[in-house]
């Protein structure tokens, strides 16, 4: 009946005391291969162990003033309908003053975009949201800012004290000495050091010429960055999503990366945040395997959560032959090896999301260190890589929702919102669809941010009218078509994400345990002082019976895939023990 039980496992954590930065009283506790069930006594829990968060590109996401850009009123008229969808936390992605349409090399610390509309409408939608009970976090980039920021320019010039904020040399490394981009083997030192015509030097820039790292050594700039912190604390918001953690920090060319100082340096700044706000939320993107993403959790001391970068390319790798697109700062080699794997190795072996979870609790860090979800702004859409096919798209969010930890969704995610083609980043940033109206009902424009071409370079082509115009005529991909279906993608995000509120057992000190039959069905079941939740998902594109599959005391929640003792083909079924 079974092979074997390819992975079973029982996973539970005591959950983290008052102070984030406190010790788990019982960390990575792993129980017998046999399922058993450790019982958890729950501790008290910070706010964002029950949070579901939903990542907005403001640019994208609803734009008020017809002039083609999101905005924040936009996201002030667009609560109701996350309020409904259930999310309960947001993550902005930049929006302070920048040249660049993503924002992440801002010029200004404490002004917003402009495109976005004004600090008064900023704070109206922070009190908005904390008025539906929603959270809102930053993106704050610390590690570098705009070559066009007042600080370089000066620096460059060689003013005090500017002339040290920066990172500087007389010359060029020579080919071979091992500098180049830290998140791949490109030995390149032109990569990352760039020549400044004014001073005559050569200054470090990980990320681009255009975005030089500032130097975290100098006391100015760590006083600057805790100033800017404090700044948009006080504004009310709840934390920030802290970009390129990895990378604070550089000691040579062998270590670009993860170093000690950078971890110190973490530490200390999340201490300076908790000092203005105890309750203040950081999670780090340290786009890196989980036994390096893990050291940012500083023993207690550093980050409060950190993304897991690798379940998303095992879910995908479940589900489709090429997994994940391609990371753009990552490095993540275990994931690079796997995706050199061919489709039925990987779809045969399911148990790669219990080794997911294996790792993590392995782990220097607790396991509701890590916040789980499938793709971000750097990554091709989830639709896209599955070609559309709705029915994955359910199944990876029902791994996703089933997996310990705090689950982020990537706005579009929830309609199976998919992507014209890859290559430059802005498809995959492109606009949310509300409805089948003009623009999607995005904009009252003629056009779009993504029409405005000299955003992206000479000669970057008109794609949207055609790829827009193919969305509105398949009359299923807005959210106005989506939420008239009971069965759609936007209806089960809206299941998950209120099982994941309301069932203990989805929490981090839930059991995990993993197991496939022979038929291809996975079974996933979490459990909890005798809450159960099962997730029964098909892997294969033909019907399976699951009669063998243990129903006792369980009762239906998704059971649209369902006929009799028939799953549909890449079907869903979800069960539960009454509450």
């Amino acid at each position: 009946m079974f092979k074997g039980s390819i992975s079973a496992i029982a996973l539970a954590i005591a959950l983290a005391g008052c102070s984030p930065a406190s010790q788990p009283t019982s960390a990575n506790q792993s129980a017998a291969a046999t399922g058993e069930q450790t019982t958890v006594t729950a501790q008290s829990r910070v706010w964002w162990d029950d949070a579901v968060f939903y990542q907005i590109w403001p640019r994208s996401f609803y734009d008020t003033d017809a002039d083609g850009h999101g905005d924040f009123n936009g996201m002030t008229a667009k609560l109701p309908y996350l309020q409904e969808l259930g999310v309960n936390a947001l993550w902005l992605t930049p929006m302070f003053e920048a040249p660049s349409y993503h924002g992440y090399d801002f010029t200004e610390f404490y002004q917003v975009e402009s495109d976005y509309g004004s600090m008064a409408e900023f704070e109206a939608f922070i009190q908005a949201a904390d008025a539906k009970g929603m959270k809102v976090i930053l993106d704050l980039v610390i590690n570098h800012i705009s070559s066009e920021h007042e600080w370089f320019q000066r620096s460059a010039a060689g003013e005090a004290p500017y002339k040290d904020y920066f990172i500087w040399r007389d010359d060029m490394p020579e080919a071979g000495s091992g500098w180049g981009h830290a998140w791949s083997d490109n030995d390149k030192p032109d990569a990352v050091w760039h020549w400044n015509e004014t001073r005559q030097q050569y200054y470090y820039a990980a990320f681009g010429a255009s975005q030089p790292d500032v130097n975290l050594r100098h006391p100015d700039v760590v006083a600057e960055m805790e100033k800017m912190a404090k700044f948009w604390l006080d504004k009310g918001v709840a934390g920030f999503r802290l970009d390129a953690v990895r990378f604070a920090m550089e000691d040579g060319p062998d270590a670009q990366a993860d170093t000690a100082e950078t971890i110190a340096y973490w530490q200390s700044f999340n201490q300076f945040v908790k000092s203005v706000d105890p309750e203040a939320y950081l999670v780090g993107e340290a786009w890196v395997d989980i036994p390096v993403a893990a050291r940012y959790y500083g023993e207690g001391k550093g980050l409060d959560q950190g993304f897991d970068f690798e379940v998303g390319y095992k879910i995908l790798g479940l589900l489709q032959q090429d997994a994940a697109g391609e990371a753009q700062f990552g490095t993540m080699q275990s994931n690079q090896q796997s995706n050199q794997q061919s489709n039925q190795q990987r779809a045969a072996d399911a148990g790669v999301l219990s080794q997911n979870v294996q790792q993590r609790s392995d782990s220097v860090a607790p396991l509701n260190f890590f916040a789980p979800f499938l793709t971000n702004h750097d990554q091709e859409r989830v639709a896209y890589q599955l070609k559309e096919h709705d029915s994955k798209a359910k199944l990876a969010a029902a791994m996703l929702f089933s997996s310990p930890g705090t689950p982020y969704i990537y706005y579009g995610e929830e309609i199976g919102l998919t992507q014209d083609r890859s290559g430059h980043d802005v498809f995959k940033r492109a606009p949310m669809l509300w409805d089948n109206s003009n623009q999607a009902g995005f904009t009252q424009s003629d056009k779009s941010w993504v029409e405005q071409l000299t955003l992206f370079g000479d000669g970057f082509p008109n794609w949207w009218p055609d790829f827009l115009a193919e969305q509105l005529a398949a009359e299923n991909r807005s959210v106005a078509a989506q939420q008239a279906q009971p069965d759609s993608v936007w209806q089960l995000y809206k299941f998950l994400i209120a099982q994941k509120k309301q069932r203990p057992e989805l929490a981090a000190a839930g059991s995990y345990q993993v197991s496939q039959l022979d038929n291809g069905l996975l079974q996933i079941s979490r459990e909890l002082n005798g809450s159960k939740s099962l997730f029964v998902l098909n892997l294969t594109d033909s019907a399976q019976d699951i009669s063998a599959i243990n129903r006792d005391g369980l009762t239906p929640g998704w059971t649209f895939d369902l006929d009799g003792n028939s799953l549909a083909g890449f079907g869903l079924l979800v069960l539960q023990s009454a509450e």
